[in-house]
């Protein structure tokens, strides 16, 4: 038999690589990137001047920062209606078991989620361009659309990205929403239809109460996910045309990578850390939700 400090170290043994990486991988970068949030720091060199709040005071008379602020706040205040409201009502209809090809809805749907971003946004560059589909298809119908790339122009490209975002991302949600909705017992609709409540009661008074920590779930990692909006951009606009598609996921990569403005770029993380968590808060008690 082991003695209790020989079990004890044994089991520290074995946690030791995952406590190591840890350490060096999340903890360390973590706390350094907060540290040289408030200093002026570029990497290429060590010397590490002290700035204090400087960076985030920068950040908010910065026009291209402020120009991605509200590029991100656009895409995440349009996206999550249409994502988890098309979510909510595919999982709604996908739970009648007597739907036919019902498996096959759903591994259909979920399938765009195991598709790498960047392979996505390489599709739908294709279908925007000149001489893509969705250009043929509307001359062929009869609209005067221009020669050119939806991608192209200022006003329609971020409404391009957020409408193939929207395509790629609802399937996703389906899935979750709809194990949520296999988690209500029958029971309950049984007895809302024994005391003449109508379908829209149900679905108000039963169902929606019901999976309140799923949606609270799905909404709150599609705004973490829409915050953090980069492949879709870097791979399709690079930001442009004149910013319109720049969102603070990628000027951040872009002050801290390309400017190698470390300090700069870690405070724009900051922010933008702090913005996602007070979204979450909101959601969180907006949903009333206990999870």
């Amino acid at each position: 038999m082991l003695s209790k400090t020989k079990k004890r170290w044994s089991i520290f043994l074995f946690l030791s690589p995952w406590i190591i990486s840890f350490l060096v991988f999340e903890l360390y970068p973590l706390i350094f990137s907060v540290y040289i949030s408030f200093t002026e720091y570029s990497g290429l060199n060590p010397q590490k001047i002290f700035v204090g709040f400087s960076n985030y005071i920068k950040a908010f008379s910065d026009e291209v920062f402020l120009i991605a602020l509200r590029n991100t706040f656009i895409f995440v205040i349009l996206t999550i209606p249409f994502t988890i409201g098309i979510a909510l009502i595919l999982a709604i209809l996908l739970n009648n078991k007597n739907l036919p090809g019902r498996n096959f809805f759903k591994a259909g749907f979920f399938l765009p989620s195991v598709i790498s971003m960047v392979v996505i946004s390489m599709m739908w560059l294709y279908l925007y361009s000149a001489d893509g589909l969705f250009i043929k298809l509307g001359t062929m119908m009869g609209f005067d659309l221009p020669a050119r790339s939806f991608l192209a122009s200022p006003d329609s490209a971020l409404m391009s990205i957020m409408f193939m975002d929207v395509w790629a991302a609802f399937g996703y949600y389906v899935i979750f929403i709809f194990a949520g909705l296999q988690n209500i017992p029958e029971a309950l609709y049984e007895a809302a239809r024994i005391d003449g409540a109508s379908s829209w009661k149900i679905a108000t008074k039963v169902t929606l109460p019901m999976i309140k920590p799923t949606l609270f779930f799905v909404i709150s990692i599609n705004t973490i996910r829409s915050f953090q909006i980069f492949s879709e951009i870097y791979t399709m606009t690079g930001g442009g045309p004149r910013n319109s598609t720049q969102t603070m996921v990628h000027y951040l990569y872009e002050v801290s990578f390309k400017k190698f403005q470390l300090g700069y770029g870690s405070a724009i993380s900051y922010i933008l850390f702090i913005i996602i968590m007070i979204f979450t808060i909101i959601q969180k008690r907006a949903l009333r939700s206990d999870y």
